[in-house]
């Protein structure tokens, strides 16, 4: 089953305790970030401690509801633009209270190798986000198998990272 408009949204709302995602690509193509992309790449920067916007509201949300979202993006070195750009905006919801981890695997190999990107809700659902080669989303699906890999893939991911705040420590982002 594919999901988008409505019920995509639901998944976000009326999740139980745990959203949690796997993010694996240098950049999503998101028609939305374009404007943003290209002011960001013409060195304009958001201030992290004043930022707010309707996720990092809902962020906030999830954590008074004793709720908790989470990712693990895996990368390599040198970072794209887009995840440049897009870490400007994980200290903001880092501080609002995502757990944003990073996965470096420039100088080993990826113990996720082949995994798509997906969402897990409460541990029981997951949804596959499905992607063009360059980042473009071409939907989103939910899986009808069994969770047990995909519990296993976010015990790796969450083992093989490190809290964004700890990466980027050094780092020109």
């Amino acid at each position: 089953m594919l999901l988008d408009g409505d019920a995509w949204a639901a998944k976000f709302r009326d999740f139980q305790s745990e959203a949690w995602r796997l993010e694996t690509l240098p950049a999503y193509n998101v028609p939305q970030e374009a404007e943003e992309i290209r002011a960001f790449q013409a060195g304009e920067r958001i201030d992290p401690r004043m930022h707010s916007n309707e996720y990092t509201e809902d962020l906030k949300r999830v954590r008074r509801e004793g709720k908790s979202k989470g990712r693990v993006h895996i990368v390599t070195r040198p970072l794209s633009d887009y995840l440049r750009y897009e870490f400007m905006y994980y200290r903001p919801h880092v501080w609002a209270g995502e757990d944003i981890r990073i996965m470096d695997v420039t100088d080993r190999p990826n113990p996720l190798a082949g995994v798509q990107d997906f969402w897990m809700f409460d541990r029981k659902e997951v949804v596959l986000m499905n992607y063009e080669a360059d980042g473009t989303q071409i939907n989103r699906e939910v899986y009808e198998g069994s969770v047990s890999p995909y519990l296993e893939y976010q015990r790796i991911a969450l083992a093989e990272s490190v809290p964004f705040e700890e990466y980027v420590k050094g780092l020109d982002v």
